[in-house]
């Protein structure tokens, strides 16, 4: 397929800055020539805002995903059926603790495959991949030993950045962008492993019911889209709230059924914002997210907030009869040590020197525990 002229490419901008919907197949070939890194970054810079100005539609974000997964992302062979991923796209407005890759320990623990796709921080100070690599897991290995993982310790993470994951445009771009763009809920959505079970956060209201549409389109069979929100300071974030009220969308294909949440709801009490905001240094956050794992009761907001996200990606999973039984479940998972060990048994699986591995993660838990 021969690349675009700057003009054909141009063209297309222009009907985005006319308020004109791109078709799933224009969507496609757009993309393809950004993954394939055949447009200017002015270009290529041009299309992800204008596209995000317009308001992007379900069959521009598909056709979008469908050129990530078709040209840039490396597909492992083999895996354990019934995968699950819980990730949130990022771009919101409220930094907090990072209870995504907190919870998916949790629904390990719990006997549910997590096939997890991460990224370094981008506008957070540490993201899903820094934590894991600092707790010792290897973020930079080729897909095949994330699947291994996956089979033998029930969970593994796809390095969202990493060449040996996208090999292509993926992490060229969204190392350069500082706004939220069709590429956070396409790229999030980009998983090697193609699980068709997920919760997901978005990074505003309004892409609630239309992630959950997209899921639907391309191939996932059940999950959640949520979006919650600080009550104090009216800002969101790509989780479910333990600081006031959340928006759910739940779908099972096509069918949806979208309410809201307040953590009162749920038995919990409704925490202020800097309980679980991100914490000013890197190493105080690895440091926390320690305790947390480990259920040490330090960080009880932060360990409440773990609970609320894993109960509901428990219940998702159907490990859970609702999202209340799935918080008491995940209080209990923390509680007992079996987070715990399971981040231990991950840092073994997912590794090229499974030793070294260790060494850290037994210096990382010893420093955050003696605290």
């Amino acid at each position: 397929m021969e690349p675009m002229t700057p003009e054909q490419f141009g063209a297309q901008i222009q009907m985005l800055i006319e308020k004109q919907n791109l078709t799933r197949e224009q969507s496609y070939l757009l993309f393809r020539e950004l993954m394939l890194n055949q447009q200017s970054p002015l270009q290529q810079g041009a299309l992800l805002a204008a596209l995000t100005a317009k308001g992007e539609t379900v069959d521009e974000i598909a056709g979008a995903w469908q050129a990530i997964d078709e040209f840039d992302t490396l597909h492992p062979d083999q895996l354990p059926d019934n995968l699950f991923e819980n990730s949130g796209t990022g771009m919101d407005g409220f930094k907090t603790f990072n209870v995504s890759s907190a919870a998916a320990i949790v629904g390990a623990a719990n006997g549910v495959n997590m096939a997890r796709h991460g990224a370094r921080a981008i506008t957070s100070r540490c993201g899903t991949v820094d934590i894991m690599e600092a707790v010792g897991i290897d973020v930079d290995c080729p897909v095949s030993q994330v699947a291994d993982s996956i089979c033998k310790a029930g969970i593994g993470l796809f390095n969202g950045m990493s060449p040996a994951v996208h090999p292509g445009g993926l992490g060229r771009i969204l190392s350069q962008i500082r706004f939220g763009s069709t590429l956070n809920i396409a790229a999030s959505l980009a998983n090697p492993a193609r699980p068709r079970q997920a919760l997901r956060g978005v990074y505003s209201q309004q892409m609630v019911t239309t992630t959950a549409t997209v899921m639907a389109k391309i191939g996932y069979q059940h999950g959640m889209v949520v979006y919650g929100s600080d009550a104090a300071t009216g800002l969101g974030m790509d989780e479910l709230s333990i600081c006031g009220p959340s928006t759910i969308c739940r779908f099972q294909g096509e069918q949806q059924e979208q309410f809201s949440i307040v953590p009162e709801d749920m038995g919990l009490v409704c925490r202020r914002g800097d309980e679980i905001a991100a914490c000013h240094t890197r190493q105080d956050e690895i440091r926390r997210f320690m305790q947390v794992i480990a259920g040490t009761g330090r960080f009880s907001a932060c360990e409440e907030f773990v609970s609320l996200n894993a109960g509901a990606l428990l219940w998702t999973a159907g490990k859970a009869a609702d999202l209340k039984q799935g918080i008491t479940l995940a209080q209990e998972t923390l509680s007992s040590g079996a987070a715990l060990n399971k981040l231990q048994q991950w840092v073994t699986c997912q590794n090229s020197h499974a030793e070294a591995g260790l060494e850290r993660f037994e210096r990382v838990k010893k420093g955050a525990c003696n605290a």
